[in-house]
This record gives structure tokens, C-alpha cells and sequence, in this order.
């Protein structure tokens, strides 16, 4: 699968150079130089105010930290998502995650540049998947996201134990699910960004954090695509 998935990239680089640009959401024509119509780029959910540690939407007041993290804050330092997982960022997050759709994993990667953190560049660690989900799927969606961005990435964190799928479990259940989850092999980078596709609960980041800080790192700090509200 991993092979017939470079062999889609490169297939999708032959057709960028043949084809114009069709918006992913309406197929409209894309404009500035993204496979999205005017329209619905102005109509993207960015991410806009937001608590530091968590990347929560907050009020349009003084706040920096919402009451969550403030009651207990998380292992991580910092977190930043681009968007927020609302139609038609959530529509494109599953073409790409679940359909193989390599277009809407391009323009999610294209949009996270134009929102990036507001701290300087970082390794960068994609979430791991275990081997078992990796070959049902075919690719990593994170480990992609990154290969995409024009940064250092860090591949020495992995998933040491096949977990069940999160989606329906609530936010304790996450966390027991992922306790223990993750491993490293060799030195760990003193500073580091966790990359991810979706945020929910924040379970997946924090239990690598956690797990990061343990074997070493000063700072780990989370940059996701979306954002659950």
C-alpha cells in the first residue's frame, strides 16, 4: 500500500501540471494558486482566538488560557491549530484520512501554511500509527501532513501497541486507551512539535507529550490542522 500511495503523489504531480486548478469544495475554479474558489476560501473556518494551551476557541476577552488549563495544565507547552473542524475543513479531513483523497492532504498542507504557529520552527513529529492500522490504511495522514510542510521532521516516536479507534470513546476512555501507547527509539530533540490532523479531546497529544518529556525533551509544543471546537 505505502508504494501504490507514492505512485498516487506522483500521479497527482503530473495531472497539477496538466490540469487548472478545481476547487475541492464546489468545483469551482481554484484561485491563488489553491484547489479552492474564492468563495469558499473566504468562507474557511480559521482558527481565531484561542486558549495557548489547548488551541480551544475562547470569548473575545483578556484570556490566554482557558479555565480547563488553568485548573490543570497539559504536558504541553503550547498548542496551535490552523482551522477548526467545522464544513468544509471536517469534509476534507476525512477524504484525505479515510478515501485516499491526496488533493484534499495537499490543500490542508497549504492552508496550514498560511496559518502557521506563532513560535519559531521546530522538528516537527507526526502521531504514529501502529503497523497494524498503517497497512490497513496505506500512509500515516500526519506523517504525510508533514511531509508536505517545508520543515524538519523527526521520525523516533512511534505507537507501541495497537489501540482501538477514539472516536467513540469519551475523553477519560481516551486517555486510558492511549496510556502507555507510545515509545521512542534514539536521542530525543530538547524541543519539538507534535503534528496531528484533528484535535478532539487532546488525548492523543498530551499522552505523547507525556511520553516525549519523560525520555528527555524540555518543550513540546502541538500544531494541528483542526481544531473540534
Amino acid at each position: 500500500m505505502p508504494a501504490l500511495f507514492n505512485a498516487g503523489h506522483a500521479l497527482q504531480a503530473l495531472l497539477r501540471q496538466l490540469m487548472p486548478l478545481r476547487c475541492l469544495v464546489c468545483n469551482d475554479p481554484g484561485q491563488d494558486a489553491l484547489d479552492l474558489c474564492a468563495a469558499c476560501l473566504a468562507d474557511l473556518p480559521w482558527s481565531g482566538r484561542a486558549c495557548l494551551r489547548c488551541a480551544l476557541p475562547l470569548p473575545d476577552t483578556a484570556l490566554i488560557v482557558c479555565g480547563s488549563c488553568r485548573e490543570e495544565a497539559p504536558p504541553q507547552a503550547a498548542t496551535h491549530a490552523s482551522l477548526l473542524y467545522l464544513p468544509p475543513v471536517d469534509q476534507l479531513l476525512v477524504r484525505y484520512k479515510f478515501h485516499q483523497d491526496l488533493a484534499a492532504g495537499r490543500l490542508l498542507a497549504q492552508l496550514m501554511q498560511r496559518a502557521p504557529p506563532p513560535w519559531s520552527c521546530l522538528p516537527l513529529v507526526p502521531v504514529p500509527l501502529h503497523n497494524r492500522r498503517l497497512r490497513q490504511r496505506g500512509y500515516n495522514q500526519a506523517g504525510e501532513l508533514c511531509r508536505l510542510l517545508p520543515m524538519p521532521v523527526w521520525h523516533g516516536l512511534y505507537r507501541r501497541r495497537h489501540t482501538a479507534p477514539q472516536s467513540e470513546r469519551s475523553a477519560e476512555q481516551r486517555r486510558e486507551n492511549l496510556f502507555d501507547a507510545f515509545d521512542v527509539r534514539g536521542p530525543v530533540p530538547s524541543r519539538l512539535t507534535v503534528m496531528d490532523d484533528v484535535m478532539t479531546t487532546g488525548s492523543t497529544v498530551m499522552e505523547i507529550a507525556e511520553t516525549l518529556r519523560a525520555v528527555g525533551a524540555d518543550e513540546v509544543r502541538v500544531w494541528v490542522c483542526a481544531r473540534v471546537p
